[in-house]
């Protein structure tokens, strides 16, 4: 009689593991946000491209050493905003520094949460170090919220997955 009851024990134990998330990719897909349009005033989308409530802007730049380090040569140094954004917890953006016809210098994330001006205006300053500054032309903000990254199905199986902000824009990439 026992071995009459392996075959029907079987598939209830596959079952049983299937359910419990062992299975092998067990519905886990990814998904990539595309990137949106740079500009110097965006709106911070999420990653199924709606807006969330905030937007991003620089509201000036210019060229000059870093009071810290002079003799790097001149940097990017630019002031920026958030409107709308907690005060603890809001969105982040890639802003990046470009020549005339918008291809990235150079790109680094910027984060609501760090930009706390007088009376809680939320806005902020940073330093782009660029290798020719002379090749300057703006810089722009990705309306990307970056700052929310789950896990992907290759990190975790059972728990990963889901839309994923898009690549973080990089040198030579154009905006």
């Amino acid at each position: 009689m026992f071995p009459a009851r392996v075959p029907t024990a079987a598939p209830l134990a596959l079952a049983l593991l299937s359910l419990s998330g062992c299975s092998s990719h067990w519905g886990c897909t990814d998904t990539t946000a595309e990137r949106g349009q740079a500009g110097v005033r965006v709106q911070v989308v999420d990653t199924s491209g709606r807006p969330v409530g905030v937007t991003a802007e620089v509201l000036d730049w210019r060229l000059e050493p870093h009071p810290q380090v002079p003799a790097n040569g001149d940097q990017v140094h630019f002031h920026y905003r958030f409107n709308g954004a907690d005060e603890t917890d809001g969105p982040a953006v890639d802003a990046c520094a470009v020549d005339k016809e918008r291809v990235a210098l150079i790109c680094q994330r910027i984060y609501s949460s760090e930009a706390f001006g007088p009376g809680g205006d939320h806005t902020g300053d940073h330093w782009l170090a660029v290798e020719h500054p002379e090749q300057v032309a703006g810089v722009l903000l990705i309306p990307n919220d970056q700052s929310y990254d789950r896990r992907t199905c290759e990190q975790d199986i059972k728990d990963g997955g889901g839309a994923h902000p898009p690549e973080p824009a990089g040198v030579g990439d154009q905006l």
